[in-house]
């Protein structure tokens, strides 16, 4: 198993509870102090001091299993708002929300109405007014990035 798997099986072996979830992990392969890279989400958002837990139990363990030769900077962090969804979970947090949605040939925008297995739907405003509403249905399979769009309304 390699670092980033096995980081992230640690990482989830620490979770505070079943509603939170890691989205990634990422360690650098510059020279010098490694950084690995957390990232934390959960399905009623995450706080600081979720965060700040999940660090300190994982640092503790990564330091007993002392599997990590070098020595390594830990960052546990929320994805930012410029990070592509990747999970399931993401989606079905997001719902509501709008999304631009890039596939292989085009860039879907709307909002997220709902999440199944295999799909995302989404709403957008058509015409003039953009009182029509169009629903579209995209496969996972074809999203190649997809993005929640923030609104400062």
């Amino acid at each position: 198993m390699d670092a980033v798997e096995e980081i992230k099986k640690m990482a989830i072996e620490k979770l505070a509870n079943e509603s939170q979830f890691i989205v990634d992990v990422h360690v650098s392969s510059r020279k010098g102090p490694k950084k690995v890279l957390v990232l934390l989400d959960g399905d009623n958002g995450i706080t600081i001091d979720d965060c700040a837990n999940l660090s300190r139990e994982l640092s503790k363990t990564l330091d007993e299993a002392s599997w990590m030769e070098e020595s390594y900077t830990l960052e546990v962090s929320t994805p930012g708002l410029d990070q592509p969804l990747q999970l399931h979970r993401q989606y079905k947090k997001n719902i509501g929300r709008s999304l631009k949605v890039k596939l292989q040939d085009k860039i879907v925008e709307g909002k997220l109405t709902d999440v199944l297995d295999d799909k995302i739907i989404l709403a957008s405003g058509m015409g003039k007014n953009k009182k029509e509403i169009k629903m579209t249905e995209i496969l996972f399979s074809e999203i190649e990035k997809a993005l929640v769009i923030v609104s400062f309304k």
